[in-house]
Parts: structure tokens; sequence; C-alpha cells
């Protein structure tokens, strides 16, 4: 009988690692040595103090703000120099806090402009429609006479127009009402099953305990603290020393 192969036990490699990253704005050191993994086919989520790093990490790793030191591995690669283009390209798209859709275009030219492929695949566009159904009764109106969640709505629909590896979401929930959040939940559990790796900066806990598998927390520039949501969630002491609050708080 011929032997069987051995079964690998090694782990997958992260999708995503950020090791010793620097970003400088301007005369501002804004990230001072960032050591960050996101593993594959979950959701990280990143929290931390108001200018504590968050927005600047997202955008460092698009390619928007340039690293000035340490490496962006993803999918095997160091992207760390690549143009925010190309990085979109190997399949990292970013929804922004400000969302950045087009406001002078419609629903339907705003969505059409983010399939970078091709045509819109339908069967894609309709699983979109069951989480966000207002994108199809506002499809031919100007986005920005959209309301403030339906425009959230236009912008994650943009990042996921079409597959991706690893979606980068600024404060997806700022300010929407309970019913359009609880549809963003519902599209990044979907998300998640069919593995989309996610890296989500949160301030809403109910979502992060809903939907957070691994944790960072940044402080002045750097993670100083990674692990298992749940753990974190569970311990209010470690919560206190790392935030600054009780997320059970910040509800």
């Amino acid at each position: 009988m011929p032997e069987q192969a051995p079964t690998s036990t090694l782990p997958l490699l992260p999708l995503l690692s950020l090791q010793g990253v620097h970003t400088h704005i301007g005369e501002y050191h804004i990230l001072q040595g960032v050591d960050l993994i996101v593993p594959r086919a979950g959701m990280t989520v990143l929290l931390g103090r108001n200018g504590a790093g968050k927005t600047t990490t997202l955008r460092t790793i698009m390619g928007l703000w340039k690293a000035s030191q340490g490496s962006v591995q993803f999918d095997g690669q160091n992207i760390a120099a690549h143009a925010t283009p190309d990085i979109a390209q190997a399949g990292i798209a970013y929804v922004p806090e400000s969302m950045a859709i087009f406001s002078d275009l419609t629903v339907k030219e705003n969505l059409h402009l983010a399939a970078r492929s091709g045509p819109i695949d339908t069967a894609r566009l309709e699983w979109i429609f069951n989480f966000f159904p207002a994108l199809k009764k506002f499809w031919n109106y100007p986005a920005g006479n959209l309301s403030g969640g339906q425009k959230q709505m236009v912008a994650i629909a943009r990042a996921i127009i079409e597959p991706r590896k690893l979606l980068l979401v600024d404060e997806p929930t700022k300010g929407l009402a309970p019913a359009i959040i609880d549809n963003l939940i519902a599209v990044f559990n979907e998300l998640k099953s069919h593995d989309t790796t996610i890296l989500l900066v949160e301030q809403n806990f109910n979502v992060v305990k809903n939907l957070g598998d691994t944790v960072a927390v940044m402080d002045d520039g750097r993670v100083v603290h990674a692990g298992n949501m749940r753990t974190l969630a569970e311990d209010e002491d470690l919560q206190q020393r790392l935030l600054g609050l009780s997320l059970a708080s910040h509800q």
C-alpha cells in the first residue's frame, strides 16, 4: 500500500501583514512602527482612541499615503511602494469614512465605474440589492441626493461590486440608523462566509462584538495589543487599560 503524504499542520500565512511601518504626513510622524497581522477569511477590528493612527494605517495599506519605512505584505508581495490603482487591482477595496462616492453621478453610474473588470455581474448586483434594496429603488437617482445611510450603502456596494480579497472599511456605522447597521452586519457576515477578509475600523461595540474575529488596538501610532476579539470583549479591565473605557459603555 503506497505511503500517504503527510498532512501539513502549518497555519496559513496571513493575507496582510505590516512590519515596522512608519508613515509621515508632512512634518508629522503618524505611524511609528506599526506591526499588524490580518488573518485570511475573517474580520480584524482596529480599535484605538481618536488620533491613534487607525485611518492612517488603512490609507497607508491602500497606498494613498506612502510608508516611509517598513513593509506591507499582501498575499505574499510587498506593496508598500505600489501605486493605489495597482493595489486595487491586486484585490483590495477601501471604504473611507467620507464614503467618497461621486455625488453628481447616479447610483448606477457609481457602481458601473467601480466594476473595473467589465460589465457588472447581474447575479452579484441582485445579491447586493438583497441587502440594500434602497439602491435598486434609487438606481437612477444622483447619489448626492441620497440620505447619509443610503450613501454609505453606495460606498459599500462600490467596494464589493466585484469580489475582493481584502476590504478596508473605516467607521461604516457612524451616524447610521439601527436598521441600516443591521444590513451592514448581514453583508459583512456574508462576505466573511465567502472568504473575503475584512479590516474594520469601528467604534460601535455591538458591531465588533458580533463580527470581529481578531482585534488590534492602536495608541500613538503603534499597535499596543493584538489578539482574539472575544478575549477583549470579555475583559473590562483590559478594555479600560487599552482604551480608557469599557466597550460595554460604548454601545
